[in-house]
Formats: C-alpha cells, sequence, structure tokens
C-alpha cells in the first residue's frame, strides 16, 4: 500500500506567537513531497532524504495518528520525505513536511479526507513532536489549502481563508532559526501590534499586515529590519516569515525584481516566484 503526496511552503502574514492567532499564504516554487509504504504491523520508520541523521518524530506520528484516524487496521511502515524548502528558515518546512506526510498515508490508504480534518492531524502530530510553539495551524492550513488563511491557532479555528494571486520575493539568509527555540515571552509583549495586524488581515488588507508584522516581529526576535526597509518603497507588503530568518515581500513583479537585486548583495539565496492557491495535493 503506497500513497506520495506534496505540500508547498508558506510565508507569513501575522506570527501567532503573541496571541495566538495567525495568517499565512501558500507560497509556489519549493515543497516537500512525501512517500509512504504501509504494511500490517505497530513500526514507523522515517527518513527525511536531504538530512540523513535529521529527527523524524514528526513524520512518523503522522504516519501512526493517520492510520488510527482512517483505517480499519493496524499498519506500520517506512515514510520518506524530500523537500526544497530550507529547514528552520521561515518556510513552514515542518508543515509542509506534516501536510505532505498525511495526504500521502491516506492516498496510500485509499481514503478521502477533508482537507482542514488532514491539516489538523499533521498539527497534533507537531505538538506530540515538540516542532511548534504556536501550534502551526495558520501555517499548515496555508500549505495545506492555499491562498491566505487566518486562524485561531488556540481554538483550532480557520478565521478566513482567501484565494490570492500575488508575486512573492524570498530572501533567506545562512543562518538557521528553529521555532521552538524563539522569545516567546518578547513576542507577547507585542501583541498589540499582533491584534493590530489581525485587523488588518481580517479586512483583508493583507500588504499592511505583513509589513507591520515584520517590522514588529523583526525586533521582537532579534531580526535586522534592514531587508523590509530596503523593500518597503517599492513592494505592497514586507514581513519576517515566521521566526525567521527569511523575509518575504509581495507586490509588482517588476518592483520586486528591483528588491532582489538589493536583496542579492546579502549573503544568502533569493526566489521570485507566486503564490499557491492549490495547496497540498496527492499523487
Amino acid at each position: 500500500m503506497d500513497g506520495r503526496a506534496r505540500a508547498p511552503a508558506a510565508g507569513t502574514i501575522l506570527n501567532a506567537l503573541a496571541t495566538g492567532r495567525g495568517a499565512a499564504f501558500a507560497i509556489d516554487g519549493a515543497e516537500t513531497s512525501a512517500t509512504v509504504s504501509l504494511e500490517p504491523g505497530e513500526e514507523v520508520i522515517g527518513e527525511v532524504a536531504e538530512e540523513s541523521d535529521a529527527d523524524t518524530t514528526l513524520i512518523e506520528r503522522c504516519v501512526a495518528l493517520s492510520v488510527d484516524r482512517y483505517a480499519d487496521g493496524h499498519y506500520g511502515g517506512t515514510v520518506r520525505t524530500e523537500s526544497s524548502i530550507p529547514m528552520a528558515a521561515g518556510l513552514k518546512s515542518s508543515s509542509a513536511a506534516a501536510n505532505a506526510t498525511v495526504l500521502a498515508t491516506c492516498d496510500a490508504l485509499g481514503v478521502e479526507v477533508d482537507r482542514t480534518d488532514a491539516c489538523l492531524l499533521g498539527v497534533r502530530a507537531a505538538r506530540e513532536a515538540g516542532v511548534t510553539v504556536t501550534g502551526a495551524f495558520d501555517d499548515a492550513s496555508a500549505s495545506m489549502l492555499g491562498g491566505v488563511t487566518v486562524t485561531d491557532n488556540s481554538r483550532d479555528e480557520l478565521l478566513s481563508h482567501e484565494t490570492v494571486d500575488w508575486d512573492v520575493l524570498v530572501w533567506t539568509p545562512e543562518e538557521r532559526a528553529f521555532s521552538a527555540d524563539a522569545d516567546v515571552s518578547a513576542c507577547e509583549r507585542i501583541a498589540p501590534m499582533a491584534e493590530l495586524v489581525e485587523e488588518l488581515a481580517l479586512a483583508g488588507r493583507y500588504g499592511e499586515a505583513m509589513t507591520v508584522n515584520g517590522l514588529a516581529f523583526s525586533a521582537a526576535l532579534g531580526f535586522p529590519t534592514e531587508p523590509a526597509i530596503e523593500a518597503l518603497p517599492e513592494v505592497d507588503g514586507v514581513s519576517l516569515s515566521g521566526t525567521g530568518p527569511s523575509v518575504v515581500a509581495v507586490g509588482d513583479r517588476k518592483a520586486l525584481e528591483g528588491v532582489r537585486e538589493q536583496w542579492e548583495a546579502r549573503t544568502g539565496t533569493t526566489w521570485l516566484t507566486t503564490t499557491r492557491t492549490a495547496g497540498a495535493r496527492q499523487g
């Protein structure tokens, strides 16, 4: 019983660390694929293609929880992920891996699933694996459903889901920042700014929401604001993505190309892409 699925990266509009409410959008051009092979048994063995000694607890829990939820019998097996999303870069690599693994397991089982329910299984696995502070429903729902999602992570509630068609610029420096290591107390101190970002996002003013979020959370988490300042005159919105270190900007493609020239002078990688409306998919 074999199954495959893939899920895209995502960028941040509102970081959920301050208030438990977050917003994100799916990004095309980088994704994680999962291959699951099931057989009768209990043990699940995971493998991450890019890193032979990576912690595989998350993807193994995704398989186990999916089998418990959707299968009549007991199955174990193997799961292997392969990703073009840089790990610990703020681009939702863990959420994409969880989404892809849950859908691949369901593909192997031959069951149709509600995408939001499948997403929440991956969120539960992330919490049990200890790879998220906020519950990651905002990031996971954007990757799973595509477009923009706004969520209440404390209640696992989807507040808004909208299809968007944007050009996107991403800059990822060489450093890495794990979400579980983020300074939550520093982020909670900027809750008034997060509440403002939430209001803007729920009103559909995503670009302004991103920019306020980016400046506030860059300060709280100790990341430089210079990349955002460089982009601000030209773009619709720019933000630190997740707990960093990546920065994402949206706007007119020609304007983003100009910003890209500035960001490429910095150490790291840049890529120009678009939003993804389809979200995760099986097969």
